[in-house]
């Protein structure tokens, strides 16, 4: 008996000779097949409007007529047998009342380049799975004689040769796909720990195998398309075991390079971090090899776990998101973060400032669904020291967004806050140029608000002791600490404050 199967099954065989939709319904039934049917020597069936459910697809091998009125008479003599779907080639030119013709009696009429190979399609479908199986095993197999610059490479190759899109994915979303995209909902439609699963809807025909990977766990390969048939997903699962091996051995591959990529960056940036102003050749050479520019404007940002997280998996996350964001990142790790910067190029505006922010922002919330992370962003900075500056701040804000819930786990340094300055104490390597930042208002030729501001915070913010070990009047004390406030905006009766400006001021004296 033959099974019954629909129109979009066959569009959607990657072997079917070419075939194209012309006119009428992209979903009629169809059982069994007919090659080059005799029309003229077929009695007409009883009542063609209402014809067995699923009657054979007609596969024509010669091309549709030229004249109009042949092209209104072969379909309606197919309608008369029986036939609702046809199948000929060069029906792409079909007259405009032809296909208005073949909507009215509710056929389908499609274009075909190899009637023969359509044929075997129809075939495969109907009646022999395992050969439909063993074709796609032979396609993919020549991904094998191939090599993929990368795990991308691969699906690509993969998709190219089976006709189908192919996608990864793991519990947060896709992570590589090489088709229009899985829809809205289908991670969570997925049994993770399932070996292989089917989706079958409307939107999507899908299988998916879990990939066995020592490098990386809760994976699985998707192959896709729409208007799969049963026994195209049945095949496709047989061709994704197949195949799956290679995707996990590619997934290892790429693991172990991006290890050995991320700690020879995070090197590189320490070392440039620890430079504070000094030039070294070979890390300048090593940072242009990596396109680390440092003219124009940046925005420096950091990803943190909350709690334990491997920060080599927190980077893999972050590259991903950056991947299709638009943005000219820079992205490694510092100090268990993946810390990097947007490229913003020679004055940026307000508004792409923000936008860029506001794209930050967007990442984070993406991570933190399969992620507790926090995320800081540095203040726009320009030049070698600013991009110092900036992923400086925003290592710092993104310790201090640890413990910000009320903020959603994120802190943006406009400028450097008080919190950042006392998280920044316990690395002498970043409290020096924060407490500098933090001061820079008060740092004239004389320093004498600086000066005033450091006696008053060693004497228990007392004016009268101040003036008295200063030698001036009480008077210009107070003057003075209110001109401080002034200009650092900041409150004296925040124990808090008072103590990160007394830890900046002895720092950048030097006391």
């Amino acid at each position: 008996m033959n099974r019954e199967l629909d129109c979009a099954a066959l569009l959607a065989h990657p072997a079917n000779g070419g075939l194209l939709h012309v006119a009428g319904p992209e979903n009629g039934s169809w059982a069994g097949m007919d090659l080059d049917p005799d029309l003229h020597g077929r009695d007409p069936v009883p009542d063609p409007g209402h014809a067995d459910p699923a009657p054979p697809i007609a596969v024509f091998t010669t091309a549709l007529p030229d004249a109009p009125w042949k092209q209104d008479a072969l379909i309606r003599r197919a309608r008369d047998c029986g036939y609702r779907i046809l199948v000929v080639p060069g029906a792409s030119a079909a007259s405009a009342g032809a296909r208005e013709l073949t909507r009215r009696f509710d056929m389908t009429l499609l274009a075909v380049e190899e009637p023969a190979h359509c044929a075997r399609a129809c075939w495969q479908l109907e009646q022999s799975s395992d050969a439909l199986a063993l074709d796609y095993v032979r396609s993919v197999a020549a991904v094998f004689q191939h090599e993929a610059a990368d795990l991308s490479g691969l699906f690509r190759n993969i998709s190219s040769s089976i006709g189908h899109a192919a996608s990864l994915v793991d519990r947060s979303g896709t992570l590589v796909d090489t088709g229009e995209g899985l829809p809205d909902g289908f991670v969570d439609s997925v049994d993770f720990d399932a070996w292989v699963t089917r989706v079958n809807s409307d939107e999507v025909s899908a299988v998916t195998v879990r990939v066995q990977s020592h490098a990386r766990t809760g994976i699985r390969l998707v192959i896709y398309d729409r208007g799969l048939a049963d026994v195209q997903l049945r095949a496709l699962e047989t061709m994704a075991e197949v195949v799956m091996p290679a995707v996990a051995a590619r997934i290892t591959l790429d693991e172990l390079a991006a290890l050995t990529d991320a700690s020879a960056s995070s090197e590189l940036l320490r070392e440039f971090l620890e430079l504070r102003g000094a030039r070294n050749p070979e890390v300048e050479r090593r940072m242009a090899e990596r396109a680390w520019r440092t003219a124009g404007y940046q925005l420096g940002f950091a990803f943190r776990g909350i709690g334990r997280a491997d920060a080599h998996s927190m980077l893999r996350a972050v590259s991903q998101k950056l991947g299709p964001s638009g943005l000219d990142s820079r992205v490694t790790i510092l100090d268990r973060s993946a810390v990097g910067w947007v490229v913003l190029g020679d004055d940026p505006s307000a508004e792409r400032v923000e936008a860029t922010a506001a794209r930050l922002r967007a990442i984070h919330d993406e991570l933190r669904r399969s992620w507790d992370a926090a995320m800081g962003i540095g203040s726009l900075q320009s030049g070698e020291s600013g991009l110092r500056t900036t992923v400086t701040e925003a290592v710092d804000a993104a310790k201090v967004a640890v413990n910000r819930a009320s903020a959603g786990y994120r802190v943006r340094v406009d400028s450097l806050g008080l919190d950042q300055l006392l998280l920044a104490w316990t690395s002498n390597d970043t409290f020096l140029p924060a407490a500098e930042s933090l001061l820079s208002p008060l740092m004239n030729d004389s320093q004498d608000l600086l000066q005033t501001l450091t006696t008053y915070l060693d004497h228990e913010s007392v004016v009268n002791a101040t003036a008295a070990a200063m030698g001036i009047h009480r008077n210009t004390v107070s003057m003075r600490i209110h001109r401080v406030q002034q200009l650092l905006g900041v409150d004296f009766a925040d124990p808090r404050t008072r103590m990160a400006l007394h830890l900046a001021c002895h720092a950048v004296l030097g006391d």
